[in-house]
């Protein structure tokens, strides 16, 4: 019975890891509170320039988030810190018109993933590390709960 147990627990293990995830990392904002000043960012490593990724955006909302919409500003830099690229991306988090949110929920709180770069290839390998900041006009911005990144090796 424990033998069986720990194989299912291992099976379940292995099939919910993606083998194309290089990574995968969140930064809660406190009290749900995004302030402008606040820009979580996510340092990771790419083995293989060889390959395209593709880059996505990992949002948390509480339902009482006052937009449909939500400004990122990303920045994507070098291990030395130099500056590759930075854009000013809009999230759709919820139909304009229903209300209805986008995303995954379980009660008042939604997961979304948005495709950032789509096929991208890095200059090298090496450490690369993104910052993203919020460009809404509201400071701090409430019902924010938690900002992401997701890298994985493009199919």
């Amino acid at each position: 019975m424990r033998l069986s147990g720990c194989v299912l627990l291992v099976a379940w293990l292995l099939i919910g890891c993606d083998p194309n995830t290089v990574y995968k990392e969140y930064t809660d904002i406190e009290d749900g509170k995004w302030y402008i000043k606040n820009a979580p960012s996510f340092t990771f490593e790419i083995k293989d320039a060889t390959v395209p990724y593709n880059i996505y955006y990992n949002l948390r909302n509480n339902l009482s988030y006052g937009y449909f919409n939500l400004y990122l500003t990303r920045y994507l830099r070098d291990a030395n810190g130099k500056e590759i690229e930075s854009r000013l991306d809009e999230l759709i988090l919820l139909d304009p018109k229903t209300g209805k949110p986008n995303g995954d929920g379980l009660g008042d709180l939604f997961d979304h993933k948005f495709l950032m770069k789509r096929n991208y290839r890095f200059p090298k390998p090496g450490q690369y590390t993104m910052q993203i900041r919020q460009y809404m006009r509201q400071d701090p911005l409430l019902n924010i709960q938690s900002v992401g990144i997701t890298v994985e090796k493009a199919n």
